[in-house]
C-alpha cells in the first residue's frame, strides 16, 4: 500500500510501542535466557515481541518484507522492508536495567523511510521520518547546541569491541569530554536525539540496531554516520552526534569529515 512519510513514521511508532509492551510483560520476571550462535543472549521476550510486530505489519502492509533479529528475513513484493529489533539491549533487559527498547525502521533499499523506538520501562518513545521532524513522547525534539567537547556527554555501548585504532580515538574523545558513560544500545541514541548527550558511538552494529536511528538523529538536527564518516545505516558501526560537535568528534575518532 502507498503511505506518506508521516504515515510510515506513525506506523513504525505504533508497532514499536505495541511490541515493546509485549516485551515489558517479561521484564524483571525471571525470564529464561538462551545464548545464540553469535554469543548474544535471547529470551522469550525477544521472540514474543518480534512475533507480534510481524503479525501487525503483515496485517497492515502485506506486500512488505520484514527483516527481524530473531526470525530472519521474510521477502516482500512492494520493495519496502521493515527492520525489527524486538529488544535492543537484551543484556540490560535480563539484568533488570531499564535502558532497553524496541526499534523499528521502514526501508526501501538502503533508504530509511522512517524510524521509531519505544522504551517502555522508562516510558519514552521517539520517531522520525525525513522531512517530518523527530518526535519524543509526542513533542518535537532536537539535539543539544553544545559545541565544546569539554562540556559534552559522550556515550558508547561496549569498548571491548573497539579496534586498536578506534580505541585510541575513543580514549582521546572520552578524556576530553565532561562526562563519558556506557549508556549504550538504543538508549544512547535517544539521549543524543533529545539533547541529553552529544555523542553516541557503536563499534559493532547490525542493520536492526542502526537503521531506525538515522532519521531520528538527522531529523533532530544531528549527524549519523558509520565509523568511516559516511552516511550509512548499514555500515556495521555508527557514530551519532549533535551538529555542533559532528566534525570534531569524527576527526578525533579517525572517521574523517562526515559526508551526506
Amino acid at each position: 500500500m502507498t503511505a506518506s512519510p508521516r504515515e510510515l513514521m506513525e506506523a513504525a511508532l505504533e508497532v514499536a510501542r505495541l511490541a515493546s509492551l509485549v516485551a515489558l510483560r517479561y521484564y524483571r520476571d525471571g525470564v529464561a535466557i538462551e545464548t545464540k550462535a553469535d554469543g548474544s543472549p535471547v529470551t522469550l521476550a525477544d521472540r514474543a515481541a518480534e512475533q507480534v510486530a510481524r503479525e501487525w505489519i503483515h496485517a497492515r502492509f502485506p506486500a512488505d518484507g520484514i527483516l527481524g533479529e530473531e526470525f530472519g528475513e521474510t521477502p516482500g513484493a512492494s520493495g519496502r522492508r521493515w527492520v525489527l529489533d524486538p529488544v535492543d539491549g537484551t543484556k540490560s533487559f535480563v539484568r533488570g536495567v531499564p535502558l532497553w527498547g524496541t526499534c523499528v525502521a521502514v526501508c526501501e533499499g538502503d533508504t530509511v523511510l522512517a524510524g521509531a523506538a519505544a522504551y517502555p520501562a522508562v516510558e519514552e518513545h521517539v520517531a522520525a521520518a525525513p522531512g517530518e521532524g523527530c518526535w519524543h513522547n509526542g513533542a518535537r525534539c532536537t539535539v543539544s547546541a553544545i559545541g565544546i567537547l569539554e562540556a559534552a556527554t559522550v556515550l558508547i555501548t561496549d569498548t571491548r569491541k573497539l579496534t586498536p585504532a578506534a580505541r585510541a580515538g575513543w580514549e582521546q574523545l572520552s578524556a576530553q569530554a565532561a562526562v563519558s558513560r556506557g549508556w549504550g544500545d538504543c538508549y544512547g541514541y535517544l539521549l543524543v536525539a533529545t539533547g541529553r548527550a552529544e555523542v553516541m558511538a557503536d563499534p559493532v552494529l547490525s542493520a536492526w540496531d542502526a537503521a531506525p536511528f538515522l532519521p531520528i538523529i538527522e531529523e533532530a538536527g544531528g549527524v549519523f554516520t558509520g565509523w568511516n564518516g559516511r552516511r550509512d545505516p548499514f555500515a556495521g558501526d555508527a557514530v551519532a552526534t549533535n551538529g555542533a560537535l559532528a566534525r570534531q568528534t569524527r576527526t578525533i575518532l579517525g572517521c574523517g569529515t562526515p559526508s551526506h
